[in-house]
């Protein structure tokens, strides 16, 4: 009897080798799906402990040049920012990989694909939800909502006792068991101590970016050049060495991040399905890239349509959190959102020093900007005398309603 094809999303580590020789062990044909988004992973060994635990096949894409270009730069346009502090590097990275693994699934003729995230966490929504928006008919098996699993394996215990008896290497151990995210963006780190959200976290937990004690004693100038508030290259004001090239760009600011501690963050957030949990992110290169984008905003972009653009920014940033980046509610913002890029061109000009990003000038060929007409010692081609009219005529909604509230005494409180 043909033995049903799985598309597993494959890392290596505990969760996804247990899942995999679990699924074996079930009578199903393993494919696994390894995504590169820029972990740094050993891809040949990965492939090899697949194929070791009975995967049939094992695909590895490279998409680190998507990932960057298709949503974590449409992010940065919209100045995505969840619960004002998460860059949402684990996030954005969950659409293009279900992409991808919906591809194989496609390729091979497969009509189920499985994944190792929790049913307590939110990568679960992220990845099922753009499972069944790309192919409405698949078929998902999670094993963490499997009765049959849950049963089987009660918690991480269990998983490392079962990897144990079939021989399957890990690096989780009782005494160390972190949860960690990484790519080309960031860094998550979760679970174990960490769970206690009164605990700082060991200097060895981080891995992506110096402490502020250990970072450069000297501060980097560095010039990031925009076009549709897009990176485009980033010149190093130090010794002239320019880099371009969306991976190479992202790759460098990572390196000078590391160097001056920039883009730790250590916060309890709001999960989708309705529970706290704490998250401590290393993000250096999109950090710097975040503040240089919005500086440059601040010169090229028109006033009403930056606030407009502003008020969509929580909600932008919470459909990328809960996973609905293949709607259609996402295409009409990305939509929005580009159109409000078109002439945030330029550069910003920044020094990078103990965790900071400073923003030390701005150029930009769109420019609004105009020097006389905000000097105060010029007096351009702004007559003063015409803010009276504009004051007075804002002003009479405001005494309007002083004089009806005043009838109803509304201020009493102030008194008492």
């Amino acid at each position: 009897m043909k033995k049903e094809k799985v598309v597993l999303a494959y890392s290596g580590g505990l969760d996804t080798s247990i899942i995999l020789k679990w699924l074996v062990n079930k009578g199903f044909e393993v494919i696994c799906f390894i995504g590169d988004v820029g972990q740094s992973d050993d891809f040949d060994l990965v492939k090899e402990k697949a194929i070791k635990l009975g995967a049939s096949k094992v695909y590895i894409k490279d998409l680190q040049e998507e990932f960057i270009l298709d949503y974590i730069f449409p992010a940065l346009q919209g100045n995505a920012l969840y619960e004002g502090r998460y860059l949402l590097g684990t996030s954005l990275a969950r659409p293009v990989l279900a992409k991808a693994q919906i591809d194989v699934a496609n390729e091979e003729g497969a009509t189920i694909v499985s994944h190792g995230s929790t049913g307590k966490g939110n990568d679960q929504v992220r990845f099922e939800l753009s499972y069944y928006a790309l192919a409405p008919d698949i078929k998902v098996l999670a094993p963490w909502k499997n009765t049959e699993f849950l049963n089987q394996f009660k918690g991480r215990d269990d998983l490392l006792d079962y990897a144990k008896k079939w021989s399957i290497p890990v690096t989780a151990s009782k005494n160390s068991p972190y949860s960690e995210d990484e790519n080309i963006m960031h860094i998550s780190h979760e679970a174990g101590e960490l769970e206690n959200p009164e605990t700082r976290p060991e200097e060895s937990v981080f891995s992506l970016t110096n402490s502020i004690a250990n970072s450069d004693e000297n501060e980097s100038l560095i010039e990031i050049h925009f076009k549709n508030g897009i990176p485009t290259k980033v010149k190093n004001m130090d010794d002239g060495k320019t880099i371009s090239g969306a991976l190479n760009l992202f790759r460098y600011l990572n390196e000078l991040g590391n160097r001056h501690g920039i883009g730790r963050v250590d916060m309890v957030e709001n999960r989708f399905i309705g529970i706290k949990s704490r998250g401590i992110y290393e993000t250096p290169g999109a950090t710097i890239l975040w503040e240089a984008h919005r500086d440059l905003e601040g010169i090229a972009m028109d006033k009403e349509v930056m606030h407009i653009r502003d008020m969509l920014i929580p909600k932008f940033s919470e459909l990328i959190y809960n996973g609905f980046w293949f709607s259609p509610e996402m295409d009409f913002l990305l939509t929005a959102i580009n159109k409000s890029q078109e002439a945030v061109d330029g550069k910003v000009k920044l020094a990078l020093i103990k965790g900071n990003v400073i923003t030390i000038g701005r150029e930009s060929p769109s420019s609004l900007y105009d020097k006389d007409l905000s000097s105060m010692n010029v007096e351009g081609g702004f007559d003063a005398t015409d803010s009276t009219g504009f004051i007075n005529i804002n002003a009479i909604r405001l005494k309007a309603h002083n004089l009806i509230m005043k009838k109803i005494n509304p201020y009493k409180w102030r008194k008492d």
